[in-house]
């Protein structure tokens, strides 16, 4: 059985969005969805029959967004979970048997950015989770993925590939890194100090891409080494026009106790496009 596309849906433009985004992958790929909507009644006292009416706002509202899924998608076969509590709770639980966990970027405190909820959910989730807004996809091709030789953006290459070869896209690999700046070794014996790292990260690019060829004779890849810009602000701009943007959960610098890396995190804040936090073991589906 494939595991199915999970949806977090709630009233917001962007989840919407996202359910659109959720459908039309779930029929491409010929797999489930399974819409979630969290009602948090946790502290709401039942005064006259308050709770029961909260719930069965929830349930009319999961209803319709059934029917409007149905109209986008009539082939996905579709279900629903109407949870009480945190909608971040609930979508970590649903995620560790879920193909993807789609989530819309909500109501930010400023235009573009991301609720802290749909910031939690990508961080603590089991699989690869898409964060969509509301991005006019005109004229955007090609999907660009961050690298940094770390195992998760290795994984998350992969996952890009993949993508990039299904929907006969170009695939462009970046790896960005700011070279410290020349007071930094200020006082330090001249050496071919930049031009080592350089050369170095290039290695990692070529590494990291290794094997794509070979395994998608079709798939064109660009590779991007970029030594002046900070990795979000880079993928920001390469997203800017991207139909779909690749990052792992966590980076090269990250500590370990982190559950989103700060590029993850940058870069979902301001979202460029559709966005997708690979991890270092999602669940496979079939297609």
């Amino acid at each position: 059985m494939n595991e199915a596309i999970v949806v977090g849906v709630n009233d917001s433009p962007s989840s919407e969005a996202a359910m659109g985004w959720a459908m039309h992958r779930a029929a491409t790929l010929k797999v489930p969805v399974l819409l979630v909507h969290a009602v948090d009644d946790r502290w709401v006292y039942d005064a006259v029959g308050y709770n029961e009416w909260i719930r069965e706002s929830g349930v009319n509202f999961l209803a319709a967004a059934k029917d409007r899924a149905a109209k986008m998608e009539p082939t996905v076969k579709i279900t629903t979970d109407l949870v009480s509590g945190g909608a971040g709770y609930a979508l970590r639980k649903r995620s560790k048997k879920a193909a993807m966990v789609v989530i819309g970027s909500g109501h930010g405190w400023a235009g573009g950015s991301l609720t802290d909820r749909a910031l939690q959910v990508a961080a603590i989730a089991r699989c690869p989770v898409a964060v969509i807004g509301e991005h006019d996809m005109t004229n955007r091709k090609g999907i660009v993925v961050g690298v940094d030789g770390s195992e998760e953006s290795t994984q998350a290459v992969a996952f890009a590939a993949e993508e990039a070869d299904r929907q006969g896209q170009e695939l462009t690999v970046l790896h960005a890194f700011l070279t410290p700046e020349p007071w930094v070794t200020r006082g330090v014996p001249r050496t071919n100090y930049f031009e080592v790292i350089t050369e170095e990260e290039r290695v990692v690019l070529a590494e990291t891409v290794a094997g794509l060829t070979g395994k998608y004779p079709d798939l064109v890849v660009h590779q991007v080494l970029d030594t002046h810009t900070r990795a979000a602000e880079a993928l920001l701009a390469a997203g800017a026009t991207a139909q779909l943007l690749v990052v792992g959960s966590r980076g090269r610098g990250s500590f370990k106790r982190l559950l989103l890396g700060s590029t993850a995190h940058a870069v979902l804040t301001k979202l460029p496009c559709p966005t997708i936090v690979a991890r270092i073991s999602p669940v496979k589906h079939s297609h």
